[in-house]
Parts: C-alpha cells; structure tokens; sequence
C-alpha cells in the first residue's frame, strides 16, 4: 500500500556515505533526506522491517569528523534504475538532534532564499 509523503525531501547532489555503526563498513548513500527519514542507494538489497544502526561521517568546521549515530528502520527496498544499485526506504523513530541539526543545514544550504537588499 502507497502513503503519500507529508514530508517535504531533499534531493542531495552530492551523496553523503552512511556506515553500519556495529562494523563501520559502508552500507551505501544517502539518496535524499528529510526529519523522518531518508533514502538509502547501496550495492545490495535491504531487508525491510529490519532495524539497522547507522552512522554518519561529517566534515566539520574545525576539520575534524564528526559521527551522527542513529536507529532506522527499513520501510521498503526496491532495484533502482541503475543496475546493481538497490533504493530503501528507512524511517528514523526520534532521531538525534544532531541528525536534525544536519538535516536543518541541509536544508538551509539548498534553499533559495532572495537576497535582501542592505540599508
């Protein structure tokens, strides 16, 4: 059955790589993201329903990495147009606030907004 989306996606020119907390060995890309969720582009098929532990590795100001750990649940997995790439869906139940945060600045980043004329 097909909800529609009540959350407003971002596409992400530029995949973000998403790791298994538990082995660290990457899991695949970040396709696109929103509050609740996000798209996952890997290699292999997810298992759906399952729970998986992921983290993500971002750059940050002072140089340095900074991990956003998280739970995500896979909602659905299908092949994508690509062959040999997989597309999931995963819902975040009460992600972290450094998640939020990121996905804040993401949005902010790939907004247009009109520049505002200085006084």
């Amino acid at each position: 059955m097909h909800i529609p989306r009540s959350i407003e996606r971002h596409q992400l020119p530029y995949y973000l790589k998403v790791f298994n907390r538990i082995t660290d060995k990457p899991m695949g890309y970040i396709g696109n993201v929103s509050l609740d969720g996000l798209m996952l582009i890997s290699q292999l098929p997810m298992l759906v329903n399952a729970r998986f532990d992921m983290r993500l590795k971002i750059p940050g100001r002072d140089g340095h990495i900074h991990n956003i750990d998280f739970y995500a649940t896979c909602q659905w997995s299908r092949e994508d147009i690509t062959p040999g790439s997989y597309d999931s869906g995963f819902s975040l139940v009460a992600p972290p606030a450094d998640y939020v945060e990121m996905v804040d600045a993401l949005r902010h980043y790939f907004s247009f907004r009109p520049l505002q004329a200085s006084a």
